[in-house]
């Protein structure tokens, strides 16, 4: 059992790690040409375009990641990120993560 726990706590801390790395301050440097479509800290104000502001950095960073290396497909995403490097993306992902997510509320029709 303290074999499997140690575990866990090793696999933790790498994953933590993997993530690591990502400047927020440079993130928000770069992320200038993101807030025509996804707002100046991640709460578009457009349905269609998605919210970055308070999602997992992981989940931020492999998305971009998945744009630039064609296996998520979006003309208009594959553009932004081409000149993208790793470093870019992680900065990106902890900028908009770093960001509090504006929440929509729908309320019922009176």
């Amino acid at each position: 059992m303290k074999q499997l726990f140690i575990a866990i706590v090793l696999a933790s801390n790498f994953t933590l790690q993997a993530f690591a790395g990502g400047d927020p301050v440079a993130g928000k440097e770069k992320s200038a040409v993101c807030a025509g479509c996804h707002g100046v800290d991640g709460n578009s104000s457009v349905g269609a375009n998605p919210r970055l502001a308070g999602q997992y950095e992981s989940y931020l960073y492999h998305s971009l990641k998945e744009y630039k290396e064609g296996r998520r497909q979006s003309l208009l995403m594959a553009g932004m990120v081409a000149n993208l490097s790793d470093q870019d993306m992680k900065d990106l992902a902890a900028w908009f993560a770093s960001q509090e997510g504006d929440v929509l509320q729908v309320l019922p029709d009176d």
